[in-house]
């Protein structure tokens, strides 16, 4: 069994990732696909008229901030366009894929943040109280497993849902990492449109081609911007009992297949 996150940037290959998907599963390869959508999200955002803005913590991770009409836009992008494209693309290649947020079903389950502390663009500390974000803490793996032992491929997406059932935003990287280390798989794919962890960003032959699990967050210093976050949930992965991560490029022909081949960053 392995764990598959496609991201939601722009430029990602879904026709080829559910065209492997579909050799992978017609192989017998039981997978867990979770995805993004923050392209789609961004897109939709500027043609409701409420522009997509992005905070960055204290310590430096940057994130959607989500009030409550931000949440409903994410939930129409992942829940809705994003979410059942990928399962029907899934169906029409004859895999039988079930898509699912992480509010069904009490899939993915955390705290929602009572407030988040960030860093305005004057450099001045605040504090945001009306931001519906959280971190997963919780799997309903009896939910995946029933899926996955009766033949289905389950299509994950953000957001989950909190202990006191509202809908929360989350960071679907470390989604899949907590997936993945409750589910007890070996590895971890993390396919996005770059070809791994890039030592300079701006140059796709300065791949990172292997790092230490002993390494992983000296690592960190080469992840801009929101791959910071993929960084941050393989390192939780690999805490977690994960034996790999794989960062690999969704714009290229057989991509899982690519990385499970060890093309692209390999964290172990």
């Amino acid at each position: 069994m392995i764990v598959v996150k496609v991201g939601g940037g722009k430029g990602i290959n879904y026709e080829a990732v559910t065209a492997d998907l579909a050799e992978l599963h017609a192989a017998g390869q039981k997978i867990v696909l979770v995805h993004g959508g923050s392209y789609e999200t961004n897109v939709l955002s500027e043609k409701l008229g409420h522009p997509p803005k992005f905070v960055t913590s204290v310590s430096g991770y940057e994130s959607r901030y989500t009030d409550r009409e931000t949440l409903e836009i994410f939930e129409m992008v992942y829940c809705g366009k994003v979410n059942k494209r990928i399962v029907e693309m899934l169906q029409a290649k004859g895999v039988n894929a079930v898509g699912l947020s992480g509010i069904d079903g009490r899939l993915l389950e955390g705290t929602r943040k009572d407030a988040i502390k960030i860093i305005d663009s004057e450099g001045r500390k605040r504090i945001l109280r009306d931001d519906f974000t959280g971190k997963v803490e919780k799997v309903n793996t009896g939910l995946l497993t029933l899926l996955l032992d009766n033949g289905y491929l389950p299509v994950v997406t953000p957001p989950a849902i909190s202990y006191a059932g509202e809908a929360i935003n989350v960071d679907g990287d470390r989604a899949a990492a907590i997936i993945a280390s409750s589910l007890g798989v070996d590895q971890l794919i993390i396919l996005s449109n770059v070809p791994g962890l890039l030592r300079d960003v701006k140059d796709e032959s300065s791949l990172i081609t292997h790092i230490e699990k002993a390494f992983v967050e000296e690592s960190m210093s080469f992840a801009e911007g929101r791959f910071k976050k993929k960084v941050m949930g393989a390192s939780e992965a690999l805490q977690e009992g994960v034996k790999e991560v794989i960062f690999a490029d969704a714009r290229v022909d057989k991509p899982i297949s690519a990385a499970i081949a060890h093309n692209g960053t390999v964290i172990s």
